[in-house]
């Protein structure tokens, strides 16, 4: 597909590369059939769907076999591996948020606390191409967090259990699917419910965390992968062309776009949309619109837009960032937001495990929150609210 784009007609070329993606089929009603007879059947049930759909193996996986599927693990997988952890640990506990004491005109106090999450599971895929990566971006970010317990769950892999046993995952199960979900949102006599469920997967399973997110948090719809090149005049196409291929390793409906006002360019970097502009400023627009889930700019023009990016999953700036590091290595976390999502959500963070809760003290403030508040209760319908606030006010003598 090719598409010639002008700052007039930048978000309409979006939606048109945007719409080349077809929509994932329906999966709701059989999902919704697993997940309400896990939820019912507990251990049955899920060992059950596990014979159908899975391995059928023992689901709980022992220190023993962990420990084993790491002394087995490629030595240069293994030392990737913790490359990766080392990185994705240091920029998740540099994305913990501080408290703050907020001390307001009346006499009280709010203090806003930042609290882990106690129990999260990291869902990792297993079938066709296992992602022991994605382990990583999971457990070590939930434990960079301060989450107390660490599930992971995957269908049956060495190189899974591996990086489980290197994460230091607390629990791992040997189950995969939207039974593997519907578990671990509403617990079984073996497996106890978590607090937060990660990680990408099938259509199936992102349906059943979307089935359980109103019991569970989650962090997202994971749909098919997408990178758009933004290139200027002196961006070397080899590397670029690579990282457009890389990205389309990961199945059909990836979604792959170059962008470029040099047209010669574009005829090298052999993408599945190439977008011809009118300038930066349209390249800029037209990402912008599409809201990619990776965003990467090479050459000197094109990486100048990098501080006006707002709406991308993560943005690579450089012919040497390639996307393919942040799906490894880099520190960044490469489950991120898809199919646009990137206008509104952010890639998975410590803040996926964390919670904002209020600490409110209002002490010698009560008398006058209550001549403010009191009226406004009131003007509601809500009489009782009206007077648990005036009873603090003037206090009843015992």
């Amino acid at each position: 597909m090719r598409l010639e784009c002008t700052a007039a007609d930048a978000v309409a070329a979006a939606a048109r590369v945007r719409a080349t993606v077809p929509p994932p089929a329906s999966v709701a009603a059989d999902v919704a059939e697993i997940v309400h007879t896990v939820r019912e059947g507990g251990d049955d049930a899920l060992r059950m769907y596990e014979r159908r759909f899975g391995g059928g193996g023992t689901i709980p996986v022992g220190r023993d076999e962990l420990a084993a599927a790491l002394d087995a693990l490629d030595p240069a997988v293994r030392a990737g591996l913790e490359t990766a952890i080392a990185n994705v640990r240091a920029v998740a506990e540099a994305g913990v948020d501080d408290e703050a004491h907020v001390a307001l005109p009346q006499g009280q106090s709010v203090r806003l606390r930042e609290v882990a999450v106690r129990r999260a599971a990291v869902y990792a895929p297993g079938g066709r191409h296992p992602y022991p990566s994605s382990v990583v971006m999971g457990a070590i970010t939930a434990r960079a967090a301060g989450v107390d317990e660490v599930v992971v769950a995957a269908p049956d892999h060495p190189a899974i259990l591996a990086a489980a046993a290197l994460c230091g995952a607390d629990e791992v199960y040997r189950m995969g699917g939207a039974q593997a979900i519907a578990a671990l949102a509403y617990g079984t006599a073996t497996i106890r419910r978590v607090d937060v469920i990660v990680g990408p997967g099938s259509l199936w399973v992102q349906e059943a965390k979307r089935q359980v997110s109103g019991s569970v948090g989650i962090d997202g719809f994971a749909g098919p992968s997408d990178l758009t090149v933004v290139a200027s005049t002196g961006a070397d196409p080899v590397p670029l062309r690579l990282d457009l291929k890389a990205q389309a390793e990961h199945g059909e409906g990836s979604l792959v776009v170059a962008v470029s006002d040099d047209e010669s360019l574009l005829d090298r970097l052999d993408a599945g949309v190439t977008v011809r502009v009118d300038g930066m400023d349209t390249a800029l627009a037209f990402a912008e619109a599409l809201a990619p889930e990776h965003l990467q700019l090479a050459g000197a023009a094109a990486e100048a837009l990098a501080p006006w990016v707002r709406s991308a999953g993560c943005l690579f700036v450089g012919v040497e960032s390639g996307t393919a590091f942040g799906d490894y290595v880099a520190g960044s976390n490469h489950t991120l937001p898809t199919a646009g999502a990137a206008r509104f959500a952010s890639g998975l963070s410590a803040r996926h495990f964390r919670r904002r809760m209020a600490e409110v003290r209002v002490g010698a403030a009560a008398p006058a929150l209550a001549r403010a508040g009191a009226p406004v209760a009131r003007a509601e319908g809500f009489e009782h609210h009206a007077a648990s606030m005036e009873i603090r006010e003037n206090p009843p003598r015992r």
